[in-house]
């Protein structure tokens, strides 16, 4: 496995296997890896002959009072378990690799664990950027104003250095996979996009490198978001069709069960995000709560067939 921290060097290489025909699979990762990041990785090694992972946590997509300085990073660990399934190029630029617009910013070691100065500069946002619109104001972006626009920033950037043919998504972060399906359509980018199923740990918790944050008794608690979410799915299977009730019985099931700050829960459809009040289609059922000062998120999509 190859370690590039240059977008030249990245470039370069991807132009060499091209001229070989080879096909080029890419996994836009912020580090910090777990089974979910790997099956990511194993799906992308299966399909294709090359796969790329990037290695980057974007500060453009974390608001001022948010968790980038401490975000976790152990880019020895990483490496080690990306080379263990397969991958053959782990991009790791530094953060004026990637924002090198704004003089004065210095990346504090970015993939080392240290604190990272960006942040407490003048705003780094890229000069040129996208914006995703309404369909990035709602669940997490309604508490994270510009979160998904530093999102498909990020990813447009990767997406015209690595230029695969295939980005690989987690399902975990279902928004997130909405909004880039989108921005890919609308933007024509040449690039397929495959999603690929939630992880779990043995008891339902859904895997985040943001569990490490978890207490012990915040991390047992935690599991209550997944219960409340296949509960929420069993009653709709079983007949409910009142999306308000569905999201009050999720609530009331995730306060009872954990010393938890809601968020968000909301009944969407899967595509379009939009609120469902009558349930019917393909929905999405999301929610994000707080357990001390980690956020997490977790969903569960469901299919009603007829009324």
């Amino acid at each position: 496995m190859k370690i590039i921290k240059t977008k030249k060097g990245v470039q370069k290489e991807i132009a060499r296997l091209r001229r070989q025909g080879r096909s080029i699979g890419f996994v836009p990762t912020m580090g910090y890896f777990h089974e979910g990041h790997l099956s990511l990785m194993r799906q992308s090694v299966r399909e294709n002959d090359v796969t790329v992972v990037s290695l980057f946590v974007n500060p453009t997509q974390f608001g001022p009072k948010e968790d980038l300085a401490r975000y976790p990073r152990d880019l020895g660990r990483d490496s080690r378990m990306a080379r263990e399934v397969g991958v053959d190029i782990l991009f790791v630029p530094s953060i004026e690799e990637m924002y090198p617009e704004f003089e004065g910013t210095r990346d504090k070691g970015q993939g080392t664990g240290k604190a990272c100065a960006f942040g407490r500069v003048p705003c780094p946002m890229s000069r040129v950027t996208v914006k995703v619109g309404p369909i990035g104001d709602v669940l997490c972006g309604a508490s994270r104003p510009g979160h998904f626009d530093g999102v498909a920033t990020v990813v447009v950037k990767l997406l015209n250095i690595v230029t695969p043919d295939v980005m690989y998504l987690g399902e975990k972060d279902a928004q997130q996979v909405v909004v880039l399906k989108k921005v890919v359509k609308d933007m024509d980018l040449p690039v397929r996009i495959r999603t690929c199923p939630i992880f779990r740990e043995p008891d339902g918790l859904a895997m985040s490198s943001r569990n490490v944050y978890l207490s012990p008794t915040e991390r047992e608690e935690a599991v209550v978001l997944s219960r409340a979410l296949r509960e929420a799915a069993s009653r709709i299977r079983s007949g409910e069709r009142d999306g308000q009730r569905i999201i009050s019985e999720i609530k009331k099931l995730i306060l009872e069960g954990a010393h938890a700050s809601i968020d968000y829960v909301s009944v969407v459809d899967a595509v379009g995000l939009s609120p469902v009040r009558r349930i019917s289609g393909n929905v999405l059922i999301a929610l994000a709560a707080r357990f001390g000062k980690t956020r997490l998120i977790d969903n569960i999509t469901v299919k009603v067939h007829g009324q």
